[in-house]
């Protein structure tokens, strides 16, 4: 047998290989394209249009020669037969095998124009492999090439994902080998296009109207077909055509970008291989005229005579009527091709009818003659599990290849016509013979039939003679293959043992896009395999069958892992499953480990207990701490979940604490994600079980964040912070699910009558199914009828002998309230990870439970008195993190009337309360922080400032006008005008000087954030009013709380502001400081100039500003600065000299960029134009380029 490469062939080619003496088979397989139709076929076409020929697949890679030469044979015969002269398909044959292809590719190009379409040719040409070679070594002797023979083609590429870098080794020269795979990898990638074409195909094609409504939109005109992707597609693209042809430029571009999902600068991007149809303008003048359309058929091989047909389907008879125009030949060919879409899809139904006659046959047969049950000798199989009995049948029965003879059936595209009425024969036959030649249903039936005896002929020759004479039969058996094709199989267990032979070899020649279809196979003969080494041999390919599995491909192979472990049980699990997971814990490739870590979550049911609790887990933990792809560890914590559900050995508690904190402090957030969504609640619900999750799961973590914020005291670990307190707001839910069932109402619920269906709002959003409340206690019914119970045991029967609510009351909210005390108020993230715990917390212990037990307990500590606040005899409470904690974790979990006023009023006493005891208002500016993120609160906020602007006290009314500097960055403009400015200008009149200086920064961060023209033209006239009114002029707070704001918002600010307002008043301070007599007023506006003029270096400073006040303002700063700080003094002497150097250079800038602009833009008018573009400009070079480009 000549050596073939397998990935040049087809099937059907490699059968010409073996026997060249037998002509090629009429009936192919699906992937070799449809054979054409016999000489005698009324449905070919006439002589002179192109006769149907034996046609190349569109996927093969290289022709062989033999196939061609049967073709044009064919193609000669039928031509023959019609009409003497040559057809299109036989010159062009004859072209591409005398390898004439550039006469060829003239000749199929002149086709086109003329409107013609070969398929030969067309097939040849838009195959790349016919046009390539293997460079480097020559080709076998045998090797078959394309029609047209080798042609050169520019070596291949290697791309990283087409190196296997483990091929790169030192143990020889391996380039052949190298040049094989890649070469190999390129082919495979190239089917893998042709097969997303193909299902890309498949899947328009499944979206076509079905006949019978065909039928029906035929029949019932007023019934419009919905138009299909295709025609949608084809149709844009006329019209496109037709408004680009017809100067409809601008509705041609708007055309385009609704339909931006299609290229509309290429014919081909409508569809594979769809001639183009002409365009709207040909379609109107011949719309009486019936045209061509291009239909989606394929080349099938039909033979139903042409008396079958009825009599309208064919208006004229082609073989008798020669002279027909070409028009009706066009309309007699589509006609046909319409017809034979029907018959094809009568054809399937009738498949499918058949294939359901033919189930209840077998069912029948078995029923009459069903076999022992001592025949399906299966072992200990059936004992393992009870549920593998119906699976072990069903295999068997599926693997008895003999039992029925079933009719060749494929997706309805590559059988005859007339096979339809073939089953039909099969099925009658079958059922004649029944009764004198019963078929064979059991293993001992197929051992105990009699040797099949054939007619002997009355000739007298010699042993030998007859041998010899037989040996020019050319069969091969003295190969491998060969020998599996001469014996049949007569019995399941040889059945297994040939699948277990063939399997592997099979395996490497199959497309890697299409490997799992082999999965179901490779599983059912793992299954029943006799032989341990081979089935551990066929287990080992299921998990190296594809090499980087997709995630469809690994939920298939997931699925017959599953399977297995079902039909063979937990031993065959553990010995033959877990060391392939076992073997690729380590492989290169994270999408095979991927497929380990998930294996062990799903196998985690079927295996043996010890083994769950022992090697499976010390797997996940491995894989967690060493693999580096976030994907794998993501699926390891998930798998560790599961583990969690089906692990009973409580000595492992500690274990799964420990992986919990190890996964938890995971650098990946999709990693900590899965923890909460899967493993917490998993490891909560084993600890409920254990009696644990109260007792010493919360109680750790709580040890632990105490533990942290002792050692935090000069430095938090805020990360490690949010890591517990994560955990323990992921606890929440199981935690008051052990509540509820340890109730002393659990023995009263009644899930009969009308139970109320539980508010969409009554418990916080879970993270995961496995969080829901309901789902840890069973059902939605089972928990409104517990929380009818609850509400009402909290609100009228008290919490007697309730151990577990106690526990919480008792034990677990004291130790929280503790805990927040301690925290850092001004680390905002602290303060918002402890709200949302305590919103969670009483969102999920419900209203009744936060009214009566979370806030007396915050009450009893946050007495609102100033000895609350005597920081001297450490009763500091309200300057603590419990304020914000309690105003925005617990006051705004429900938004009702009374909870409003409640926060307001709570909100008003605390700011009276810190302001009248001169206490640091950082817990009041940590609340309005936390509600200002949110802007359901601001009205409430406003009120509450409102309060204090009208307060009687001065210290009250400037704490209020400190408090509008925090809100007024997330308050919308229109609150900010109408509320908050009418606000400040009533304190900016108070009174009290301290109260006018308190207003300032709020002024600052309005002039930062706000871009209405007159509300900043109303705050610069009140900050002007402070800066030149005599009354401040000795104010030295106020000029500080000036320079300072200016500073901070200076840089943000709108540069206008900046250059007209802020620079100018800041020359002017530090120009009056000069003549300053007191020093250490000097010294501290000195120092906080130096700050602001620092900041204000950074921004973009037009040259007339520079000049007139930055640089004079720097160096009256300067002249400050000799006397008082020597070392800002060199500070300030080279920011003066960067500043003198950027003018002179910006000054020849502008007098070579004014020559150049005069040059070429004269006008106003040009100059205008030329400004306006250039502000306009990004930083982007291409547009820079752009504004200097001559308008086309």
């Amino acid at each position: 047998m000549a050596s073939v490469n397998p990935f040049n062939l087809s099937d059907s080619e490699e059968e010409a290989e073996r026997r060249p003496n037998e002509t090629v088979d009429t009936e192919r397989s699906p992937s070799d394209g449809a054979p054409g139709p016999p000489p005698g076929n009324p449905f070919s076409p006439p002589a002179d249009a192109e006769p149907p020929t034996l046609l190349l697949s569109s996927n093969r890679t290289s022709p062989s020669g033999e196939g061609i030469s049967v073709s044009v044979a064919a193609t000669s015969a039928m031509a023959g037969s019609a009409e003497t002269r040559v057809s299109v398909d036989v010159i062009a044959a004859q072209l591409l095998r005398d390898q004439y292809i550039l006469t060829a590719l003239e000749f199929y190009t002149e086709l086109l124009e003329a409107g013609r379409e070969l398929p030969r040719l067309r097939d040849y040409f838009s195959n790349p492999g016919n046009f390539e070679r293997q460079s480097g070594t020559p080709p076998a002797k045998d090797q078959v090439f394309g029609p047209g023979g080798p042609l050169n083609r520019a070596g291949s590429i290697s791309t990283l994902d087409s190196l296997d870098f483990a091929r790169y080794s030192d143990d020889g020269n391996r380039e052949s080998d190298e040049r094989v795979a890649v070469l190999e990898f390129e082919l495979r990638k190239a089917k893998e296009t042709i097969q997303a074409l193909r299902a890309n195909l498949t899947q328009a094609a499944e979206s076509e109207v079905p006949s019978q409504e065909r039928k029906n939109f035929k029949s019932s005109p007023e019934i419009q077909e919905p138009i299909r992707p295709l025609e949608k597609r084809a149709l844009n693209f006329l019209v496109n055509e037709y408004l680009l042809k017809n100067e409809y430029k601008l509705s041609s571009i708007t055309f385009s970008d609704e339909n931006d999902d299609q290229d509309f600068e290429l014919w081909d991007d409508v569809g594979l291989n769809i001639p183009k149809p002409p365009d709207l303008l040909q379609l109107y003048r011949n719309c009486g005229t019936p045209l061509p359309s291009p239909r989606d058929t394929v080349d099938v091989s039909v033979g139903v005579d042409f008396g079958d047909l009825p009599g309208n389907c064919i208006a004229q008879d082609p073989p008798k009527k020669p002279d027909l125009s070409q028009q009706q030949q066009t309309e007699v060919v589509q006609e046909l091709e319409y017809q034979i879409s029907l018959l094809n899809n009568e054809k399937q139904s009738l498949a499918e009818q058949i294939k359901k006659l033919q189930s209840e046959i077998q069912t029948l047969k078995r029923t009459v003659s069903s076999p022992p049950p001592a025949t399906l000798d299966l072992g200990s199989q059936n004992t393992t599990n009870p549920s593998s009995s119906t699976t072990t049948n069903t295999s068997s029965t599926a693997l008895l290849p003999v039992s029925c003879p079933q009719p060749p059936t494929d997706n309805g595209q590559y059988l005859d016509i007339r096979g339809v009425s073939e089953p039909e024969t099969v099925l009658n036959s079958a059922s004649t013979q029944n009764t004198s030649h019963p078929h064979p249903q059991s293993h001992s039936k197929l051992k105990s039939r009699p040797p099949v005896q054939f007619d002997q002929p009355n000739r007298k020759l010699s042993p030998a003679f007859l041998q010899a004479l037989l040996s020019f039969c050319r069969m091969c058996s003295d190969s491998r293959l060969g020998a599996e094709v001469s014996r049949i199989a007569d019995s399941e267990e040889s059945v297994m043992l040939m699948l277990g032979r063939c399997l592997p070899h099979i395996v490497p020649n199959v497309l890697l896009a299409k490997r799992e279809e082999l999965i179901p196979l490779i599983l059912c003969t793992a299954c029943l395999h006799p032989e341990p080494k081979e089935r551990d041999q066929l287990l080992h390919i299921l998990f190296n069958l594809i090499k980087r599995p997709d995630d469809e491909q690994r939920q298939m192979i997931l699925t017959g892992c599953v399977a297995f472990a079902r039909h063979v049980g937990p031993t065959r699990v553990e010995a033959e499953l877990l060391p392939q997971c076992w073997e690729q814990i380590n492989h290169k490739y994270p999408e095979r480990r991927l497929l380990v870590a998930e294996s062990c979550g799903a196998l985690a049911p079927y295996l043996p207990k010890e083994i769950r609790s022992s090697l499976v887990l010390s797997m996940l933990q491995q894989m967690l701490t060493e693999d580096k792809a976030d994907m794998v560890r993501e699926a390891v914590v998930k798998s560790l979940g599961i583990i969690m559900g089906y692990i009973d050995d409580p000595d492992k508690y500690s274990q799964g604490f420990e992986l919990m904190l190890l996964s938890l402090g995971d650098p990946s957030e999709r990693v900590v994600s899965a923890v909460h969504q899967v493993f917490i609640p998993a490891f909560a619900a084993w600890t409920t079980e254990l009696g644990t999750l109260h007792t010493a799961l919360i109680p750790s973590l709580l040890a632990r964040i105490e533990k942290l914020l002792m050692q935090g005291e000069h430095g938090l670990d805020e990360h490690k912070l949010h890591v517990f307190l994560s955990a323990l707001q992921s606890l929440i839910p199981p935690l008051f699910a052990v509540v509820l069932q340890n109730a002393p109402f659990t023995s009263r619920v009644k899930l009969h009558g009308d139970i109320p269906a539980i508010e969409v709002t009554r418990f916080p959003r879970p993270a995961s199914p496995l969080q829901d409340v309901a789902t840890i206690i069973g059902s939605r019914e089972m928990l409104s009828a517990l929380l009818l119970l609850y509400d009402h045991q909290l609100e009228h029967e008290g919490t007697t002998g309730w151990d577990s609510l106690l526990w919480v009351v008792n034990q677990l909210l004291p130790q929280l309230i503790e805990i927040v005390g301690r925290i850092n108020v001004t680390s905002s993230t602290c303060v918002h990870e402890f709200s949302r715990f305590f919103w969670r917390f009483c969102r999920t212990f419900g209203k009744i439970f936060t009214n009566t037990k979370v806030k007396p307990q915050f009450q009893e500590i946050l007495r609102l008195s100033e000895e609350n606040v005597d920081v001297s005899a450490g009763n500091d409470i309200l300057t603590k993190a419990t304020v914000p904690i309690y105003a925005t974790g617990v006051l705004t979990c429900y938004n009702q009337e009374e909870d409003r006023k409640l926060l307001v009023g709570f909100l008003e006493d605390v700011m009276t309360t810190l302001s009248l005891s001169h206490a640091p208002l950082d817990s009041l500016k940590a609340s309005f922080v936390e509600l200002g993120a949110n802007p359901v609160y601001h009205e409430l906020l406003l009120t509450v400032l409102w309060y204090g602007v009208v307060h009687t006290s001065a210290l009250v009314r400037c704490t209020a006008a400190r408090m509008f500097e925090l809100l007024v960055k997330g308050v919308n403009e229109t609150l900010v005008a109408q509320r908050v400015v009418p606000a400040l200008i009533t304190l900016s009149s108070d009174p009290e000087i301290s109260v006018r200086i308190s207003t300032i920064p709020a002024f600052g961060t309005i002039m930062e954030t706000v871009t209405q023209k007159e509300l900043l033209e109303r705050v610069k006239m009140q900050l002007a009013s402070f800066l030149e009114d005599p009354q401040y002029q000795d104010q030295h707070s106020l000029h500080m709380e000036i320079i300072r704001t200016f500073g901070r918002v200076g840089p943000n600010a709108e540069p206008r502001f900046r250059d007209e307002f802020v620079l100018p008043h800041l020359h002017k301070l530090a120009l009056a400081n000069n003549s300053q007599t007191v020093e250490s007023k000097r010294i501290d506006i000195a120092t906080q100039l130096f700050e602001a003029y620092s900041a204000l270096s950074c921004c973009f400073i037009s040259e007339e500003v520079m000049v007139n006040h930055f640089l004079p303002g720097l160096r009256c700063l300067r002249a400050d600065m000799e006397q008082l700080s020597p070392e800002h003094e060199v500070i300030l002497s080279s920011m003066i000299k960067e500043c003198e150097i950027k003018v002179e250079n910006r000054g020849m800038a502008d007098a070579q960029g004014s020559m150049s602009i005069a040059s070429s833009l004269v006008g106003e008018d040009a100059k205008t134009k030329f400004l306006s573009k250039m502000g306009q400009l990004t930083t982007s070079g291409a547009m820079l380029a752009n504004v200097f480009q001559r308008k086309k």
